[in-house]
């Protein structure tokens, strides 16, 4: 247990008065260590959380980086080169050769890059222009039509 007491004077508008804070710590007792056994049968015991969102898979696919369109360009022939190179190596091999070029052996990929960027734009202005769409119909039919024509049950009570 831990004691600790702050006091001092406060002042407003001329009166002063004086303040005692008494704070206790309470030290809680450590539990005994569990094994890692019983760890892993706690995580599998939790029940299920609410997890990632799915995914709309008719969303549009983002836009790939120049160096993307050079590893889909180049990855067979540096497999080729190095058959015995393993998916880590084959990238680091592509990775150094992308360091290598020089702006001009990468402009193609650089313009391949800004009009696959603009596509995927396209892409997701019309993607979320049809889901406003979407949004606005079924919200639409949320509204009760009795009520918008006038015609109720005459159970409800109108302030007339």
């Amino acid at each position: 247990m831990l004691l600790g007491v702050v006091s001092g004077g406060l002042t407003r508008r001329g009166i002063v008065s004086s303040c005692v804070l008494v704070v206790v710590f309470l030290q809680m007792p450590k539990e005994a260590s569990k094994s890692t056994r019983s760890r892993k049968t706690e995580k599998a015991e939790k029940p299920a959380g609410r997890g990632k969102a799915k995914k709309d898979p008719k969303a549009p696919k983002r836009a790939l980086s120049a160096y993307m369109f050079f590893s889909q360009d180049w990855r067979e022939r540096v497999k080729a080169e190095n058959p015995d190179a393993g998916f880590g190596e084959i990238g680091k091999l592509l990775g150094a050769r992308w360091k290598e070029l020089s702006d001009e052996e990468k402009k193609p990929y650089i313009e391949q890059a800004a009009r696959d960027k603009d596509r995927a734009e396209q892409e997701k202005k019309d993607y979320d222009v049809c889901a406003l769409l979407v949004i606005d119909v079924s919200v639409a039919d949320m509204i009760p039509q009795n009520k918008a024509n006038g015609s109720g049950s005459g159970d409800e009570d109108d302030d007339e």
